[in-house]
């Protein structure tokens, strides 16, 4: 007999994705630059931070999709296979989680870096051309139907989404034409081809393109609570079909029951103007701290992936349980472009109220002046003079030389929004600064 699981996601989605930032933010998570997908040693890394782990052992879902969401959100980028944060990215490792997982969701609903139906992978010949359509409007037909046809806190079996999303016109197709229906096929090219009679039933294109929106995004951003089983042997729509005897399961998605849209989700999906938190599960609370004057931070009771990464970066581990800050860990990670209020917001929740021992915020003021000290004020440019004479010419003349500042015998630095002021004062002075193509 299968074994039903429960679970509610909206908590551990907010615990997941700070874990998942803060994994970016240390360079561990790598995509392929082509596929945009995660790697096997970031899959496990990412499994290692999952709350519970993920949905099935050995299967990755939640693993899987949390690099995919950082992507189509603007908060990473690749750079050589590596995921980086952008400024974007940056700031969200202190901003509110539920803000950010409305903003990942919304985003991902149109931008997604993948097609998901590609997940699908029973279904074979989905790379010829002009096979699937396009998955942006399939993407927000989901999730059209997870705001009109799941109310907020009420459990709704898979299959009575299917009823629903069909009845209300919610039709996530994911064949450009039924031309194409015969491109894709089970096993065999021609006897399992998808193109025959009751071989492209609505639960088996649409249906089970809903289920990994659902269960592999939906679930993973924490929007809906969900009810599953073993996705072997869970559904029989298919065993009609060509090839199917060999197959027992045609997704990893087939486990899933029913979805409730949870007030993570209600949120994200507008049907509230604000986010108010559902109870936390028992054990959910952020684990304490102790700060002390010696610069120790000590954690007797643990801390969750997300919080020991954090200490990580601004912080080196001097025992077990203990961290310890300085102004060389601190400088590094704000050379990282790691925030310096960041560490300041974890230790003022973590510390049940207390305030920082003065010898504390001494370090932490002085690490974050120094980021003071220099500013970047943007990219210049960069004028070479034909010599030495006609730089300082140039220099000397009272409005070219209020425009630009000498660095050296022949050159002279420019402020972008000076460029065409400047061209105009050269060009009194008898010279041609030629506009760039």
């Amino acid at each position: 007999m299968a074994v039903w699981i429960e679970r509610a996601m909206e908590h551990d989605a907010r615990t997941e994705l700070a874990a998942v930032l803060q994994l970016a933010a240390a360079g561990r998570l790598r995509c392929s630059d082509k596929t945009k997908r995660p790697s096997a040693a970031t899959l496990r890394a990412l499994g290692e931070v999952l709350v519970g782990g993920d949905f099935y052992e050995g299967e990755a879902v939640r693993a899987f999709a949390w690099p995919l969401l950082l992507q189509a959100g603007g908060l990473a980028e690749l750079s050589g296979g590596r995921l980086e944060l952008t400024a974007r990215g940056g700031k969200a490792l202190a901003a509110s989680a539920h803000e950010t997982i409305r903003h990942l969701w919304r985003r991902w609903l149109g931008h997604g870096v993948l097609d998901e139906f590609s997940r699908i992978e029973e279904i074979k010949g989905q790379r010829a051309a002009n096979v699937l359509s396009a998955a942006g409007l399939r993407r927000r037909a989901v999730g059209a139907a997870l705001a009109e046809c799941c109310p907020p806190g009420e459990w709704v079996t898979v299959d009575e989404l299917f009823k629903a999303m069909r009845a209300a016109g919610h039709d996530p197709y994911p064949v450009r034409s039924e031309r194409a229906l015969w491109e894709l096929y089970l096993e065999d090219a021609q006897y399992g081809s998808l193109g025959y009679d009751g071989y492209h039933d609505w639960p088996v294109l649409q249906g089970r393109y809903t289920l990994c929106v659902l269960f592999e995004y939906a679930a993973t951003l924490g929007l809906v609570d969900v009810q599953y089983i073993d996705p072997e042997g869970a559904r029989d729509d298919f065993r009609h079909m060509w090839g199917a005897d060999w197959l027992e399961r045609l997704s990893r998605y087939d486990g899933l029951l029913a979805v409730r849209l949870n007030p993570l989700g209600a949120y994200a999906t507008e049907h509230a103007d604000d986010y108010r938190p559902g109870p936390a599960p028992a054990g959910a609370a952020r684990h304490a701290v102790k700060v002390l004057p010696n610069f120790d931070i000590v954690a007797l009771d643990g801390l969750a992936p997300a919080e020991a990464l954090l200490l990580e970066a601004f912080a080196t581990r001097s025992a077990d349980h203990v961290w310890t800050l300085s102004t060389a860990s601190l400088l590094k990670a704000l050379h990282a472009g790691r925030g310096m209020e960041e560490l300041r917001r974890f230790l003022a929740e973590s510390s049940a109220g207390e305030e920082l021992p003065q010898t504390v915020a001494a370090l932490l003021a002085d690490a974050a002046s120094r980021t003071e000290r220099v500013r970047d004020l943007g990219t210049c440019h960069l004028l070479e003079c034909v010599d030495e004479a006609q730089a300082v010419m140039i220099a000397k003349d009272r409005k070219a030389g209020a425009l630009c500042s000498r660095i050296g015998p022949r050159h002279l630095m420019v402020a972008p929004g000076d460029l065409l002021a400047l061209r105009t004062a050269l060009l009194k002075l008898g010279c041609v600064l030629p506009a760039r193509p």
